[in-house]
């Protein structure tokens, strides 16, 4: 399957900048795969498009300020460091995968300074897909130190800086350890919560810390060649026990974006959801037999990205490029910061 059949043309000015001044003003665009439909609302409507008894999946991760700022200790020349996934933590010592630029001198041995020196770190290696590992030095507690030097990650395509930091983490986020926001939880308020549980939509959370997938373009010509990274998740007992009430009563689980999707189509067996830990690199793309959702509530994605591939394999991705391009020609707010589709 070649990569190019998941490509559309977006005019830049819709790629969404800034979130909007209320999270829940997004519009909706619903697509209905049974009548090969797709409607126009607007995303404080989503509970016309529920009913009692289905299950909305949240991912609760939290961004960590994953963005470091410093400079190389040889020639004090500037350097930007983005975390991805950590390897290793020990007292005083930490080790990462980060993504790093410029790259060309950050050679293993080279040794970076971040802020007063109370951070530092020494390039171990150089990773296959480009970036490197870096042995982090510091005093005190790591997550402390990085709370004072670090800032959000936010996409290379949002070029405006973000005033309110918390507008990048959903309302429900708990647990650090994403380099991104799944995207997806951004329109909900605590308010919109709590009427969808008073309509009688029950609401549950998995873990799922976002990581370098995010990053990493698909380079390869045919989709199946692609390589998918894998991310730490974790599912509670008592999660996975209503997600198996759901089944038995025959109601609906509608996941929260893709990173919700791809751990619950992980722990998904035939005796039923079963809960856990571990690390998964699901890649979904059309072909995929979906075992454990029936719908699914997400933004609008890049092209040619392993997240457009997803909602194609769960839309039908005929329906699913209908329906970007129907986005882009009624001017929807595309990416992070965009606005929302909910295909059932």
């Amino acid at each position: 399957m070649d990569v190019s059949n998941f490509d559309y043309d977006l005019p830049s000015e819709l790629i969404a900048q800034e979130p909007l001044p209320n999270r829940g003003d997004s519009r909706l665009l619903l697509l209905d795969r049974k009548n090969h439909k797709i409607e126009h609302s607007y995303f404080r409507s989503l509970g016309t498009y529920l009913k009692t008894g289905d299950t909305l999946v949240f991912n609760d991760t939290r961004v960590i300020p994953a963005r470091l700022i410093g400079q190389r200790r040889d020639s004090g020349g500037k350097i930007e460091v983005v975390l991805l996934k950590k390897l290793e933590q020990n007292k005083n010592r930490c080790t990462w995968e980060v993504l790093l630029k410029p790259g060309r001198r950050a050679r293993p041995g080279k040794e970076l300074v971040f802020g007063d020196g109370r951070l530092r770190a020494a390039v171990v290696e150089s990773t296959e897909e480009g970036g490197r590992i870096l042995s982090f030095h510091y005093e005190g507690i790591f997550e402390e130190v990085l709370a004072q030097l670090g800032t959000l990650p936010l996409p290379p395509y949002i070029k405006k800086q973000l005033k309110d930091s918390e507008r990048y983490q959903t309302v429900y986020s708990r647990l650090e350890g994403s380099v991104a926001a799944p995207t997806a939880g951004l329109h909900f308020t605590p308010e919109k919560l709590e009427t969808l549980r008073d309509m009688g939509i029950n609401t549950v959370f998995i873990t799922l810390h976002v990581g370098l997938g995010t990053f990493r373009p698909v380079k390869v010509q045919q989709v199946e060649e692609h390589k998918m990274h894998e991310e730490y998740y974790s599912v509670s007992p008592e999660t996975a026990a209503l997600l198996n009430k759901c089944l038995e009563q025959n109601s609906r689980i509608i996941a929260v974006g893709t990173t919700s999707c791809r751990v619950l189509e992980t722990i998904r067996r035939k005796e039923g959801f079963i809960p856990g830990s571990g690390w998964t690199g699901i890649f979904i793309y059309p072909g995929y037999k979906f075992q454990a959702i029936d719908g699914l509530l997400t933004n609008f994605h890049l092209p040619r990205s392993t997240l457009i591939m997803l909602v194609s394999a769960f839309g039908g991705r005929d329906l699913v490029m209908r329906a970007y391009q129907e986005a882009v020609e009624n001017r929807y707010r595309f990416y992070s910061f965009g606005d929302a589709m909910l295909i059932l």
